[in-house]
């Protein structure tokens, strides 16, 4: 990092979110101000199709600290988030959603939190849900759980994507292979010192959510096939249970042959033929999703393109490959891939 490198950087994910733009910047802008040491935020634009782009580059005009990435696609939050922190220059980088769900005001409490404790994450975490419905509780519960028991415990509950890194643990991130991890998952993985800054959550301060059921279900879906072969050895098990129930079957059907009940046996026929038919389709789907993600790695895509950078730097994206690191609006960027 050079001398003009800033003390904090604050990465905002954004996808249609004109609504908020005017609250966020003063609420956040207020929080940072308030620091009295250098920083930017770096305003990540996902594609959006109303006047979030506008917006930026409104208040852009007035706040110099602000900092604006186009993507050029709707390449969706996760991608968006690792775009803000493979460009992100701070020394600590925080990254937070632009509902204002996560309140601003906490970033002082987490930077101040890592610099007297050295540590290297502090993960914003829930103090309650009694804001969510009954639903939303059961299912972000069941997937908290299954988390832990996948990734170990070191995977704080309640804790989302407002978190803040040291500079040593985003330089990890760049060091993995993978082009579109689920941080969640990651970064308590990395095993860096962490800690918890506990706060409660607002509604959605304008506009509509980004999350959900069906996205929220994509997202459990991406936590367990990155992160774990454990369905693959559900499929296993599944298949020796259909072995077990197969043999069972055949025991019966010779006893039948040889009592003379033969004719009468055709639904103990008909239950086999539909279990071990599920079996395997069950198996195959289980393959098929790890057989995709083997494919889409081969494939070597890049999960999102930058289209401009309003301030990017001497060195470019850190992320892109060598030829393709310059500065200024570049739409030859590939900023994705994290090595």
């Amino acid at each position: 990092m050079g001398q003009q490198d800033p003390a904090l950087s604050v990465v905002v994910p954004m996808f249609n979110e004109e609504g908020v733009l005017p609250l966020l910047a003063e609420r956040l802008r207020t929080v940072l101000d308030g620091l009295a040491e250098p920083y930017e935020v770096v305003a990540v634009d996902d594609g959006s199709t109303d006047a979030t782009a506008a917006g930026l580059h409104g208040l852009r005009a007035r706040w110099p600290q602000l900092r604006v990435i186009r993507l050029r696609r709707n390449s969706g939050h996760q991608a968006a988030l690792i775009a803000g922190l493979m460009r992100a220059r701070g020394s600590y980088v925080v990254s937070i959603d632009a509902d204002l769900q996560d309140p601003p005001e906490t970033i002082a409490e987490m930077l101040a939190l890592a610099r007297s404790e050295n540590l290297d994450i502090v993960y914003g975490v829930r103090a309650d849900r009694s804001s969510d419905t009954a639903f939303k509780r059961l299912t972000a519960g069941a997937y908290y759980r299954m988390m832990r028991r996948l990734v170990g415990k070191q995977v704080p509950a309640q804790a989302g994507d407002f978190r803040l890194l040291s500079r040593v643990a985003v330089e990890a991130l760049r060091d993995l292979p993978e082009r579109t991890p689920v941080l969640r998952l990651v970064v308590p993985w990395l095993g860096f010192p962490s800690g918890e800054v506990r706060f409660l959550r607002a509604e959605r301060a304008a506009g509509r959510t980004k999350y959900p059921f069906s996205r929220m279900l994509a997202l459990a879906a991406d936590s367990v096939t990155s992160f774990s072969a454990a369905p693959l050895r559900v499929a296993t098990w599944l298949g020796l249970v259909g072995v077990a129930v197969c043999g069972l079957l055949v025991i019966a059907v010779l006893a039948a042959f040889v009592s003379g009940r033969t004719v009468s046996g055709w639904p103990s026929i008909l239950v086999a033929v539909l279990f071990l038919g599920a079996v395997q389709l069950l198996c195959l789907g289980l393959l098929g999703e790890y057989v995709a993600r083997i494919y889409t790695a081969v494939q070597a895509r890049p999960a999102y393109f930058v289209a401009t950078d309003s301030d990017p730097g001497d060195a470019g994206d850190p992320g892109a490959a060598p030829e393709q690191r310059r500065t200024g609006d570049d739409p030859a960027v590939l900023a994705d891939s994290l090595r």
